[in-house]
């Protein structure tokens, strides 16, 4: 059985190439991934997995891309809309569902949360008070804003804007406002990401309005289990309204981009990191680590179509391990009710991210 590690966040990082170099040869060439043979999975032998033995009538497996999962009859597959997508076990490292795992694709403001990682790495003074420039409105999409030019707030309001409401001029500020601008801070994006391991992942701006974001599932998967070892970012990343006091009549309401945070106070979910994301080239976007079936799970969801879908998903994956995991982890004959098809993670993620 094949195995991923991640790569320990403290090894020595290659110096990354300035954004303008990086655009001239964005323009040369179309991204290609360097996927390496520990991230292939082979066809002949996922050909000759057998699922595990269960009771009831055996059902077919996708061996090729494990698109469908078993549980104790075949009307208990996981189907999963998403284009691309990743269930995890953030402890065992299993992967237990996976689709289109090492496909490159934009990621939209899920590019967020390595922004936040790297404005908190650089242990700037979260209390600094900033303000949006010009150089902070959106010409590339023609996003709108509830932030006017000259809109004055703390870095750390920044933060939660980026994070929480997925505001793309609070994620732009904070690269305009790092030590060196925004060039060096994509330098830092990019170095960050190669510490982490996500050899598939470029960045070319802090919002993610870029298509030229592009990652993978897997490379996601990493950059969650990274961005969750920051409290900062899991309290931010959970929080379901915001307010901001920009000195008018009544405070900017801002509220969670993830329906799933802002239901969790009446819902049995149990969320710890959250980031959605969404251009036209990503589709909508979705990664996130929650308990399930008390299990820590790191969920990606990318290249969904349609508002409702990603969301889906989520419920879809939550619903299948409620109802297969636990049936599982109740076993101790050692042959359980479920079929893990995935491939499995061998060496821990990486323990201190920061």
């Amino acid at each position: 059985m094949s195995s991923i590690a991640f790569a320990p966040a403290g090894q020595a990082i290659a110096k990354s190439p300035s954004k303008k170099h990086a655009v001239a040869t964005s323009k040369q060439k179309k991204y290609s991934p360097r996927i390496s043979s520990e991230y292939r999975i082979n066809p002949n032998k996922t050909k000759s997995m057998r699922p595990a033995k269960v009771h009831a009538r055996k059902p077919a497996v996708d061996a090729e891309m494990f698109d469908s999962f078993v549980g104790k009859s075949s009307n208990s597959n996981l189907a999963i809309a998403s284009t691309k997508a990743l269930v995890m076990n953030q402890n065992t490292h299993e992967i237990i569902y996976s689709k289109n795992l090492d496909t490159p694709t934009p990621i939209a403001s899920v590019t967020k949360l390595m922004t936040a990682m790297v404005v908190l790495d650089a242990k700037l003074n979260l209390n600094d008070e900033v303000s949006i420039t010009e150089m902070d409105v959106d010409y590339l999409k023609g996003t709108s804003s509830r932030l006017p030019v000259g809109t004055t707030m703390t870095r750390e309001d920044l933060l939660n804007l980026a994070l929480i409401a997925s505001e793309n001029r609070a994620a732009s500020a904070l690269a305009t406002h790092y030590p060196g601008g925004k060039q060096r801070f994509i330098q830092d994006m990019n170095a960050k990401a190669a510490s982490l391991g996500m050899m598939n992942t470029h960045f070319e701006d802090s919002t993610g309005l870029n298509s030229n974001n592009v990652s993978t599932a897997m490379d996601l998967a990493r950059m969650v289990h990274a961005a969750y070892q920051y409290p900062m970012i899991r309290q931010i990343t959970t929080t379901s309204d915001y307010d901001l006091d920009v000195h008018r009549r009544q405070p900017l309401h801002f509220h969670n981009t993830n329906a799933l945070i802002r239901e969790n106070t009446r819902s049995s979910w149990e969320i710890g990191l959250s980031k959605t994301g969404y251009i036209s080239e990503a589709g909508r976007c979705l990664v996130m680590q929650a308990t399930i079936a008390g299990e820590p799970l790191i969920l990606v969801l990318l290249d969904s179509v349609g508002k409702l879908t990603r969301i889906g998903d989520a419920k879809r994956i939550k619903k299948w391990m409620e109802h297969n995991y636990s049936t599982l982890s109740s076993q101790n004959n050692g042959r359980g009710d479920i079929v893990l098809t995935g491939l499995s993670m061998s060496k821990t993620l990486g323990e201190d991210a920061n």
